[in-house]
């Protein structure tokens, strides 16, 4: 089992930056890839980026791209993601998942998942 737990979200203004972070226990942290997702209300839950067990590649998701950064940090057990100009299309509940092996866009594929931290862009 890995417990994954978010933190770092809020209430924020369109422009700003905001920093995320995951923090993951249980099992071997650098024997999975790991993906951030965000759902909206009434809408599926989406990719955003992924970033392999190395961080030596990362995805993003085109709505994303060049604004948000994945980043990991193998010796904390640490994922982060770097929110840069923020719009209030990003306004979801952001998710850290995990999955044994290579990374991912797809969400059925990730195994274990965090409970989510809510981010809010006001216009």
């Amino acid at each position: 089992q890995v417990q994954l737990v978010e933190s770092g979200g809020g209430l924020v203004q369109a422009g700003v930056s905001l920093k995320l972070s995951c923090a993951a226990s249980g099992r071997t942290f650098s024997n999975y890839a790991m993906g951030w997702f965000r759902q909206a209300p009434g809408k599926e839950r989406e990719f955003v980026a992924t970033i392999t067990r190395t961080g030596e590649s990362t995805v993003y998701a085109d709505s994303v791209k060049g604004r948000f950064t994945i980043a990991r940090d193998n010796a904390k057990n640490t994922v982060y993601l770097k929110m840069d100009s923020l719009k209030p299309e990003d306004t979801a509940v952001y998710y850290c998942a995990a999955r044994e092996g290579v990374s991912s866009t797809r969400v059925r594929v990730y195994e274990y998942w965090g409970q989510g931290t809510q981010v809010t862009v006001s216009s």
